[in-house]
């Protein structure tokens, strides 16, 4: 199989390991930092024995830091959605970082917004403002704006992997496992969350498969598969995590919030289709 396919079919694979996040998180009733902090440290130690085992050199430097705080914020940020919204909003709403690449290009890198970036921006927040028609409790609310905050770093987290080379991705990423880990270790301790066999099992499904082998099936397609492929590659992730949770658990997803991810991924779908191939804003790789 030619590298290049063979990216793909990792891609797609990991893809569909990022989607899993929602109902594995579902099932373990541990408080959100709890959650990401656990999560972390196994998927921290998936990602050291892949690069102990390709006897990679482990890179400590200010752009290798500045990826991993980036990361851990995502981490974070996403596992305390998800228990504080939808699968499906908390998603979604992440989803928005190519958005905030648009934005934070311009405002930080000169770039110029051009029509189809302003459309894709305007039709984005008309999808999220609907998320907030559906859910009016202060619960949700604030589990939609942490998921915001999501995407928000997402969006700065692939800028930084963007200016990183091969062990220093894998070095950036460890960094952000490892952050995650400390920041979740003093609710570990003060919930003191309970250790059954569901939860047990979940937190070994998030940290080995959903976040340990995952990122580095992104990692290795990513040398490969163009970022625009990975991208639209990556829109599976939005697409099966509701699916899964609505089947498993039963979690639906109100009508304005349908409305509103359509809205938002196939937004962002047509722009990464028709408008990332001309010159302009950054290609942005979906990524959890």
């Amino acid at each position: 199989m030619k590298k290049e396919n063979l990216a793909i079919v990792e891609m797609l694979i990991c893809a569909t390991l990022w989607s899993i996040a929602g109902i594995f998180m579902k099932l373990i009733p541990w408080n959100g930092f709890a959650v990401a902090g656990m999560r972390s440290l196994i998927a921290g130690l998936t990602i050291a024995a892949y690069i102990l085992i390709k006897r990679m050199r482990f890179i400590l430097n200010r752009r290798t830091l500045v990826t991993g705080i980036f990361t851990a914020c995502v981490y974070t940020c996403f596992a305390v959605a998800n228990k504080l919204t939808t699968a499906a909003n908390a998603i979604v709403l992440q989803f928005t970082s190519p958005v905030f690449i648009v934005i934070f290009s311009a405002l930080f890198l000169g770039k110029r917004i051009r029509r189809s970036d302003a459309l894709v921006v305007s039709f984005t927040l008309l999808g999220i403002a609907l998320f907030f028609f559906d859910q009016l409790q202060p619960g949700y609310i604030l589990g939609n704006v942490v998921a915001i905050a999501a995407g928000m770093f997402m969006a700065g987290m692939f800028m930084a992997v963007g200016e990183l080379e091969g062990e220093q991705r894998f070095s950036g990423i460890l960094i952000g496992q490892s952050l995650t880990f400390l920041v979740g270790l003093p609710f570990v301790i003060i919930t003191k969350p309970e250790f059954t066999s569901t939860a047990v099992l979940s937190i070994l499904v998030l940290g080995v498969f959903q976040l340990g082998i995952s990122y580095i099936l992104y990692v290795k397609s990513s040398q490969y598969c163009p970022p625009l492929a990975c991208s639209l590659l990556g829109a599976a992730e939005p697409l099966l995590n509701p699916v899964w949770v609505l089947i498993f658990d039963g979690e639906r997803p109100g009508i304005f919030a349908l409305i509103g991810g359509v809205i938002v991924v196939a937004s962002i779908t047509l722009w990464c289709i028709f408008g990332q191939e001309k010159a302009g804003a950054p290609t942005p790789v979906k990524e959890n």
